[in-house]
């Protein structure tokens, strides 16, 4: 595989996925650190408000993203290595996606005047994003870690959750450039005259749209498919797989 000239290829785009995902998360973290206000609790709920946009950018972006990359990333790990890594990054950005959740919540519902809930179309794509992001987790668990399932069975399960999960990962890129859009129309000074602020958050947009490009297109060229392992044969004649 080392010889391959298309993983040469894959290496560099692979890098520079990397690159931009991390770039992104920095880009948005200044964005809040210089014209946001910063980070806060529950005492300051509409600085609370900013731990969403940084906390989806690197749960339901970034990770989601890197899981999604795990088995053409790490294509020399075994399988069963491979399964149990594509779950934790799920599980990490699961975390990170409902703490994301309740920063929202408690942003709208513990000011002073309480602002409503669900009402943009963001908030109805975004919340679409994570059911479908919850819903695949525990369907690929139970299908593809889980003992007991046939091999049959996974085969035919396996395009369907390859599909789902990159809807689901599109869906929440769409989700978020909806959100700081919103964001940035309620909160930037003279948007329209483009400040350094909005600036900032449109590269943060271009950035998502570049990295969700590369994610989608690393994972669907058949060129860059990880070739099964010999241990992978052995595991898929064992009754433990």
């Amino acid at each position: 595989m080392d010889t391959d000239p298309a993983m040469a290829n894959f290496k560099v785009l692979f890098v520079l996925t990397q690159l931009i995902g991390l770039t992104m998360i920095v880009l948005m973290g200044c964005w809040i650190g210089v014209h946001m206000g910063g980070l806060a609790g529950t005492s300051n709920p509409s600085i609370e408000f900013n731990w969403h946009p940084l906390l989806m950018t690197i749960g339901l972006i970034f990770l989601y993203g890197n899981a999604i990359l795990v088995y053409r990333g790490f294509r020399s790990l075994r399988k069963k290595t491979l399964k149990l890594c594509h779950a934790a990054v799920h599980v990490v950005a699961f975390v990170l996606t409902v703490l994301a959740l309740v920063a929202v919540f408690d942003s709208h519902n513990l000011r002073s005047e309480p602002i409503p809930n669900m009402y943009s179309l963001h908030s109805w794509l975004g919340l679409a994003a994570v059911i479908m992001f919850c819903l695949q987790y525990v369907a690929g668990f139970a299908a593809f870690l889980a003992p007991g399932a046939k091999q049959s069975v996974r085969a035919a399960l396996l395009p369907i959750h390859v599909y789902f999960g990159l809807f689901g990962f599109i869906l929440a890129i769409a989700a978020a450039l909806m959100g700081i859009t919103e964001k940035a129309i309620f909160s930037v000074k003279d948007y329209s005259n483009l400040p350094s602020s909005g600036v900032m958050v449109n590269l943060c947009g271009v950035l998502y749209v570049i990295f969700g490009a590369l994610v989608v297109y690393l994972v669907t060229n058949p060129n860059y498919k990880r070739k099964p392992l010999p241990e992978d044969t052995v595991l898929l004649t064992s009754a433990n797989d």
